[in-house]
């Protein structure tokens, strides 16, 4: 197997009005189209290798969840939830 290096040229068709978003898109960020569309490809199959490594985790181990439920001292589960994600939100930004 012979291993390339470098950059390689290649030719698609597109939608036009799509490259046309994608050129402004790209501009927007300001990245060369080149190295955004690299970085989506390289995304995109790392995204796609994830997802099969999860499914053979998930074929592999038989997880079952077992829990009883919890209901708050005060208040609905509503706030309570809302309560935590409060104050994750605020150790997040520091407050």
């Amino acid at each position: 197997m012979v291993e390339m290096t470098g950059k390689a040229k290649t030719s698609i068709y597109i939608d036009g009005a799509l490259w046309r978003r994608f050129k402004r898109y790209s501009s927007g960020r300001g990245k060369e189209m080149t190295s955004l569309m690299g970085e989506m490809i390289e995304e995109e199959m790392l995204e796609d290798s994830l997802d099969k490594q999860l499914d053979r985790i998930a074929r592999e181990e038989s997880i079952e969840l077992d829990f009883e439920p919890v209901e708050p001292k005060t208040g609905s589960v509503s706030e309570l939830i809302r309560g935590g994600r409060d104050h994750g939100n605020r150790r997040l930004s520091g407050q």
